[in-house]
């Protein structure tokens, strides 16, 4: 394993770990807190007693963005990742003080994907779990002169485009206890990693390399702050930049688009299922009911520890059994699990 690798990780871990407490405390000042009764109401758990701020966003941006800048050449990638992050960021803290409208947060993550692709970040290509191949996603381009020879590849932007925006908001479904997202988003940057290092021979490899490294230990320091019980929150701030990363790290890493579904299995189903759920419901997609899979468990009698523990044991057996299958043999398992959980959520949806 490259030493680098770790040394993101240990620097990444030790900024976030440092600054969380800073930021909750200074929220606390301000009074930037959720209310209790509300976080009752959206998790169903008489426990939750105190008010906690939000901002989780600030100490996990600034922990990528030094071990990024410190490890990584600063190219137009970059430059892009960050404008993108800190734009992220920036909306994100003004939903964690001010709860924003869902509308303008979507807006916003439109921008956001629009300053990644601008940044000349793409899907050029995605494999075929079918036949092993891959499936060019190039053919359709578009050139202009605009200061300079520029191009857009429509199919591969569109695609980058979703994606990204997908990934934004179903990560931050899950985000219903204490400890739940951090977790298995430190888990799930970690093996994209070593996903990456064993492709290291290719250069491109290096900057997914430590970029995952950093999000993977951004996510950990500040863990311990956010488990059971939590003394601060993600808050939209955080989350959404989770998914974002993930994202970006998941395009940057060969188009391993399957790998981070497949990482994120428990929340991609749930965000699909509620999707679903919603629709026949005739209700938007965008507000909350309170019927995630973590709200279910807590109803059957589930502890937040608990539920918390089992998204990151979910994570990290699927982490361990991306590292030998390959791309079909994923969807097949993928499937086959696929099956199973929808049983379980259709069973929940039963309950009162």
């Amino acid at each position: 394993m490259p030493i680098s690798f770790l040394l993101a990780i240990i620097i990444s871990t030790g900024l976030s770990f440092f600054l969380t407490p800073l930021v909750r405390d200074f929220f606390i000042q301000k009074n930037w807190v959720e209310n209790p009764k509300e976080k009752q109401k959206k998790t169903h758990n008489a426990t939750a007693v105190s008010s906690v701020p939000r901002g989780g966003g600030i100490p996990i941006f600034i922990a990528v963005l030094i071990t990024s800048i410190i490890f990584l050449p600063i190219d137009k990638h970059l430059i892009g990742i960050i404008l993108a992050s800190l734009v992220t960021l920036i909306v994100g803290l003004f939903d964690d003080v001010k709860d924003i409208s869902p509308k303008i947060r979507f807006l916003f993550n439109i921008i956001v994907a629009l300053i990644i692709v601008a940044s000349g970040i793409g899907i050029a290509f995605v494999s075929n779990p079918i036949t092993g191949g891959i499936i060019d996603l190039s053919f359709l381009k578009i050139n202009f002169n605009f200061f300079g020879t520029h191009s857009i590849w429509v199919i591969s932007d569109i695609l980058a485009i979703f994606w990204i925006i997908w990934c934004m908001n179903i990560v931050g479904w899950a985000t219903g206890v204490d400890g739940q997202l951090p977790g298995f988003v430190a888990i799930s940057a970690f093996f994209i990693g070593l996903l990456a290092i064993r492709y290291s021979t290719d250069i491109a490899q290096w900057p997914v390399i430590i970029l995952a490294g950093a999000v993977c230990g951004s996510y950990l320091g500040f863990l311990p702050f956010n488990f059971f019980p939590q003394s601060i929150m993600p808050g939209y701030s955080g989350k959404s930049l989770a998914g974002f990363l993930l994202a970006v790290l998941a395009i940057l890493s060969g188009a391993k688009l399957a790998t981070l579904i497949f990482l994120l299995f428990i929340p991609m189903l749930d965000a699909v299922y509620t999707i679903i759920r919603r629709i026949i419901n005739k209700k938007p997609i965008y507000l909350g009911d309170g019927k995630h899979f973590h709200h279910q468990l807590l109803r059957i009698g589930w502890s937040r520890r608990t539920i918390a523990i089992f998204y990151w044991f979910i994570s990290l057996t699927l982490g361990i059994v991306s590292l030998y299958l390959n791309s079909q043999q994923k969807l097949y398992f993928f499937l086959a699990c696929s099956f199973l959980i929808f049983g379980i959520f259709i069973n929940f949806s039963k309950r009162k």
